[in-house]
């Protein structure tokens, strides 16, 4: 499937959240969302990336919208993910389909590059219990995108991750919800 370019039209999902509620990307109009696909629940990096979000959450305007989303079940989701107080949206694709429609690819040489590259965030993951419960290479060698869309609905910039460990800097995120 093509990747997302910037002026695209923001992926039409409606998926299910650990709050309970589904996320519907139509109801978002208006609104500036930061959109990630991540990997599986218990990724490591994604773990801490949400972590570290979740550090600077205060410095986000109040009513910023961001969604990650996960390839994995709902429930076991939710169970992973669920006590952690994240302020934002966390939502399951259980089959996939919204990864493969918009672009994410997998790469087994990104993963192995992102582990590499990175041993300081596998060991915090790690020291923070975040160890990966999945052996699938098929789901560890997904590699993560952000995507931020503006009010009218469009697509503003779609960052397809090198590896599993870069993302688009959280000074950028801040000053996107910030409208600068």
């Amino acid at each position: 499937m093509p990747r997302l370019q910037t002026g695209d039209p923001a992926p039409n999902i409606s998926l299910p959240a650990i709050d309970g509620t589904t996320f519907e990307m139509e109801s978002m109009k208006g609104k500036r969302v930061i959109f990630t696909f991540f990997r599986f629940s218990s990724c490591p990096f994604c773990n801490i990336r949400i972590d570290r979000l979740m550090k600077r959450w205060n410095e986000f305007p109040e009513d910023t919208v961001m969604v990650g989303v996960f390839d994995a079940n709902i429930d076991e989701l939710t169970k992973r993910m669920g006590k952690r107080n994240i302020p934002f949206t966390i939502v399951a694709d259980e089959t996939y389909e919204h990864f493969e429609n918009n672009g994410v690819t997998k790469s087994l040489g990104k993963f192995m590059w992102g582990a590499m590259r990175s041993p300081l965030t596998f060991m915090q993951a790690t020291l923070k219990g975040y160890v990966p419960m999945t052996f699938s290479i098929s789901k560890m060698s997904t590699i993560p995108v952000d995507i931020l869309i503006g009010e009218d609905g469009n697509v503003v910039e779609a960052h397809y991750c090198k590896d599993t460990v870069d993302h688009i800097p959280i000074d950028r995120l801040i000053s996107f919800a910030k409208d600068q």
